[in-house]
């Protein structure tokens, strides 16, 4: 097998959180060019998604679900609908997440619970289930969560999002640590500023923008195609050393 063919997809199916708009659709959309099924999860329907998808001719099941107010049997229920759709789930990548931005000193214990209960606790219990299918299946797999900078930084004015995005990473090395043994790799890419829908404001704010481009060695706005390259890494046989790692796709800030 070349080197080139470890980087495929084909015969896979992966689970991606948030698959509507953003990152998660552009990772969806790469794994589905590198030949993966997909099994798209957001709280709307993920029209655009599947027609991008359908088109390129991979499968695409929709899962409409709240996944900040999703139990734990809910989240179980995600990888059934993809076994018993596709046969066999191989690949989960956990994308999706909210951030609220209000300063420490009054900020909402909703706004706390809301943001580590999908950033933290869903992903936490969705990769559980995912992990307890693969030993199942006995074939291993891949997990690819999203981080941030701020699993690295402390950030201004976002505590439960600094807190949540810390803790994935944290949870992304003990997971790793527990399930290599099961052939399954857990990994994590941490974006830098992306232009997607989260980044709106500070990119409209033509003050804010330019103060962050100026910091980012390459100059610009990372994109959701930048981050889809990592993601199919990460989900194929090309990065089956790698365990625990979380990958900064950042245009070198965090270098700077």
């Amino acid at each position: 097998m070349s080197i080139l063919d470890s980087f495929s997809l084909s015969g896979k199916v992966a689970i991606v959180t948030g698959t509507s708009t953003g990152l998660g659709q552009g990772m969806a959309l790469g794994l589905a060019e590198a030949g993966a099924d997909i099994v798209g999860v957001d709280y709307v329907d993920q029209v655009d998604t599947k027609r991008l998808i359908e088109g390129l001719g991979r499968k695409y099941l929709n899962i409409k679900m709240d996944l900040i107010n999703s139990s734990v049997e809910e989240l179980k229920t995600i990888v059934e609908q993809g076994v018993k759709a596709f046969g066999h789930v191989d690949i989960l990548v956990n994308n999706a997440g909210i951030i609220k931005r209000e300063d420490s000193l009054v900020f909402s214990e909703k706004s706390w619970d809301d943001v580590m209960n999908i950033n933290l606790k869903t992903i936490f219990f969705l990769s559980q289930a995912f992990g307890n299918e693969v030993i199942k299946e006995g074939h291993g797999g891949k997990i690819v969560s999203i981080c941030s900078m701020l699993s690295y930084q402390g950030g201004i004015r976002v505590p439960s999002y600094t807190a949540s995005k810390s803790g994935l990473k944290g949870i992304t090395m003990t997971l790793s640590n527990e399930w290599a043994k099961y052939n399954i790799n857990v990994n994590a890419i941490a974006p830098g500023y992306m232009a997607t829908n989260n980044t709106a404001a500070l990119r409209d704010d033509e003050k804010r923008s330019g103060e962050i481009l100026e910091r980012i060695p390459a100059g610009r706005w990372g994109t959701p195609r930048d981050v889809a390259g990592a993601a199919v890494f990460l989900s194929s046989s090309a990065s089956d050393y790698i365990n625990g790692y979380t990958i900064a796709v950042d245009g070198g800030w965090l270098g700077r």
